[in-house]
């Protein structure tokens, strides 16, 4: 992966160019294996750079096999807070994905770990609808997001994504949830599927271009 310019992080091969140091994307869309596969192009880190990733339903192993696919090695300089799976060099398991007290802790814990590595980081979640299902009340994952996720982005300079699966069951208020979590971001990335390699991405927000692009998503 190139190198970015000075406070930017690159997401050309996405074809959204360079994107701002600090913003937030909320990631949507009905199509999983397509969410998947932007999402990790959006988190893999380039070189001086360090990624972070909440896992919710991919073991960790998995994590770091996708971030290699983009380009072998990412996954070394990557941690991952995994809800499935054992611990490896990178890899930490979360003991309960419904007590985002403690998710928020040990992801707050990383967030300072990694900064120490790499002064660029790039954050994500994958998948917070699995959030939503787990937990009882709704509010505590906006509590969750506000504190420990939008907060830190803000703060260090992360350019962070949370990537939410609209064909998720979350008692018929993902619409919902969406529109009211999309207010917290700085940017929205919606993706289309037209097949199983071709997408179109959908960007907007306050602190970039928006645009729609096409493009297809090769393994």
């Amino acid at each position: 992966m190139k190198l970015s310019e000075e406070g930017t992080f690159d997401a050309s091969a996405l074809s959204l160019g360079a994107i701002p140091e600090g913003t937030s994307i909320l990631l949507t869309g009905d199509d999983t294996d397509a969410i998947e596969t932007v999402f990790y192009h959006l988190v893999a880190a380039g070189e001086n750079e360090r990624s972070l990733i909440l896992a919710t339903e991919t073991n960790g192993r998995t994590v770091n096999r996708e971030l290699d696919r983009i380009e072998y090695g990412i996954s070394n300089r990557s941690t991952v807070l995994s809800c499935r799976g054992a611990t490896d060099s990178n890899i930490t398991t979360v003991d309960d994905i419904a007590d985002l007290a403690g998710v928020g802790m040990q992801f707050s814990a990383l967030v300072a770990e990694s900064g120490t590595m790499a002064a660029s980081q790039r954050a994500g979640i994958l998948l917070c609808s699995s959030i939503c299902q787990e937990v009882d009340d709704i509010q505590s994952v906006f509590r969750f997001l506000n504190a420990n996720f939008l907060s830190h982005l803000r703060r260090d300079g992360i350019m962070g994504v949370c990537a939410v699966d609209t064909s998720a069951e979350i008692g018929g208020k993902i619409d919902g949830l969406v529109e009211t979590m999309a207010e917290a971001f700085s940017a929205h990335i919606s993706v289309e599927s037209a097949d199983s390699e071709e997408v179109t991405l959908h960007l907007d927000g306050d602190e970039v271009e928006s645009k729609s692009v096409t493009l297809t998503l090769s393994d």
